[in-house]
């Protein structure tokens, strides 16, 4: 039999009952629907996570200041003092393959604009700061190392605080209060969203540091530096120099614990984008579990519609149909089923995904090798759970099956 006769009697075969092949047709409508649905949940995740990795910045080690054991207390991260501005300075001359460096203190504040008011978090930074996060400015300009050396009471100013102090008014060249100082705004910032953490990363003013030592925490010494190296490549021996250099300032003997910590913060994100990653390989077996059940029940089909059509296949054996043409006739009826029910179920996980997206706020991305591998896998599911019943048909006696009834 030529394939396209096999197909139109496949077809003829299947309309018959009608209910019942859509009936068959749902467990594997459904199985490539829920693979479908739940990759495409996995990957918008993922493509969140490297887009929050992303807004961190490239090669970025953060040095922050550690804990001191104070009569066998532990005060906690950024309780040591030595941490300092001159760190900074040594770190920058002294590792050839670290590129940027930003000293950085911090501290929550009150920010007011006429009838206004926010509470926000300042950073401290130097004007490094902004390359080393992939930063760019929205509108306005960044200040520069001369307002560090000055301590100049300029400011950039986050989406977030700008909202709220501004509405959707320009905030560049307006005067803010900060604590009880007034601040120019010389910059806005462009949003970065939530990082990887969970925090508003717009939710911020950024000053030059040694305005917020001096003016407005009234400290000498820093809570973190932000460094960037020149390739990932670097980063770990990056950290190796810079824990020796920093430990060799401090003058710590070598059976003291370092007095700062070391962070590369990318390390997290990337450590929950593999945990997402295994939860999506594990929803979409689950998923696929509605697969086997699918093609458990196109087996049980085809072997009802074996034993209804024993005469059927007994007289075209009379009329010189072969065994292999039995057997590929009801092997096509079986992967048309699944390959139908696959075609639909693609549809309805497109539709499923999107559905989830918009009532849950959850970002979905259904990626090309997720259908291809539903539809290879809903064939594979009508060639291995068809394969029996069409084995079955091939092997009955022609002269028993004319006499069944």
């Amino acid at each position: 039999m030529k394939f396209s006769e096999v197909l139109r009697v496949a077809f003829r075969a299947l309309a018959r009952n009608k209910m019942r092949t859509a009936l068959t047709m749902l467990g594997i409508i459904i199985g490539v629907g829920a693979v479908i649905c739940t990759v495409a949940i996995g990957e918008g995740a993922s493509q969140q996570v490297q887009e929050q990795i992303n807004s961190l910045g490239e090669n970025i080690i953060t040095i922050n200041a550690g804990s001191v054991n104070l009569g066998g207390v532990h005060l906690g991260n950024q309780a040591t003092k030595s941490l300092t501005p001159a760190d900074a300075k040594a770190i920058r001359e002294q590792i050839p393959m670290i590129t940027r460096v930003s000293p950085g203190v911090g501290a929550g504040v009150q920010v007011v604009y006429g009838n206004q008011n926010w509470f926000t978090r300042v950073t401290g930074a130097s004007p490094d700061y902004l390359q080393i996060r992939h930063w760019p400015l929205q509108r306005g300009s960044a200040f520069s190392d001369h307002d560090v050396d000055t301590e100049a009471d300029v400011c950039l100013i986050g989406m977030t605080v700008a909202q709220n102090l501004f509405g959707g008014g320009n905030p560049v060249g307006q005067t803010i209060r900060v604590s009880s100082l007034p601040f120019r705004v010389i910059g806005q910032l462009i949003p970065k969203g939530l990082n990887p953490y969970g925090q508003d990363q717009d939710d911020t003013l950024i000053i030059p540091f040694t305005t917020v030592m001096k003016k407005l925490s009234g400290i000498y010494w820093l809570q973190s530096i932000t460094v960037s190296a020149d390739s990932s490549d670097d980063m770990d021996p990056a950290q190796q120099q810079i824990a020796a250099l920093l430990r060799q300032r401090h003058h710590l003997r070598p059976d003291e614990p370092d007095d700062f910590i070391i962070r590369n913060p990318t390390d997290l994100a990337q450590a929950r984008q593999q945990t997402l990653s295994l939860m999506e390989i594990l929803l979409a077996a689950i998923a696929s579990v509605s697969l086997v059940v699918g093609g458990i029940g196109i087996m049980n089909i085809m072997l009802v519609s074996v034993t209804e059509r024993t005469r059927e296949i007994g007289v075209r054996m009379a009329v010189g149909a072969t065994e292999s043409d039995v057997r590929r006739q009801f092997l096509s009826e079986a992967v048309t089923l699944s390959m139908f029910g696959g075609a639909i179920g693609v549809v309805f996980g497109f539709f499923a995904s999107s559905g989830v997206s918009a009532m849950l706020k959850w970002p979905t991305l259904v990626p090309i090798s997720a259908v291809l591998i539903s539809v290879v896998f809903s064939a594979a599911v009508g060639v291995i759970f068809g394969y029996y019943p069409a084995r079955k048909a091939a092997s009955l006696d022609p002269i028993e099956a004319l006499r069944y009834e």
